[in-house]
This record gives structure tokens, C-alpha cells and sequence, in this order.
């Protein structure tokens, strides 16, 4: 696998705790989008690890073809 699946063509917006990490799924296999459940552990890809500064809301990437990862930069309007 030398791509990441696309787990959905659109971001998955996720409301964040302020201080806590969360683990982004690159991969796109994971069960638990957007968040790593261990499915990468067959291919060369490894989560990101994102750590929110305040309570928020996040729009983490669906698509996994971000520049910015793990946040949603609009690729997934060019697939």
C-alpha cells in the first residue's frame, strides 16, 4: 500500500478537548475514523499525533491526501 485509503471525500468534524492528544489516522483503514485503531500496523503508514490547545471543534482530514495534516486543507474537493 503506497497510498492511503480514503476513508470519505469530505472532513470529519470532531469537537476536541483542550490539552488532550489525539491520534489521526493516516492510513485510512482504521474503523474508527478519523482516529488510528491500530489498522496501519500492515502497511509503512504511523498516525499523527494531534494535540488541541483549547476545546474546539476540528475538521480532521477524510480524504488523507492533506498537506496539512491531520487537518482538512480542501483536497478532497480535486478527487
Amino acid at each position: 500500500m503506497d497510498r492511503p485509503n480514503i476513508a470519505q471525500k469530505s472532513p470529519y468534524l470532531v469537537e476536541v478537548d483542550g490539552g488532550e492528544t489525539y491520534y489521526w489516522c493516516a492510513c485510512g483503514l482504521s474503523k474508527n475514523q478519523p482516529f488510528c485503531d491500530g489498522s496501519h500496523k500492515t502497511t509503512s503508514f504511523a498516525p499523527t499525533p494531534y494535540t488541541a490547545q483549547s476545546a474546539t471543534s476540528i475538521a480532521f482530514c477524510g480524504c488523507k491526501q492533506t498537506k496539512n495534516r491531520p487537518t482538512c486543507d480542501g483536497s478532497h474537493k480535486s478527487l
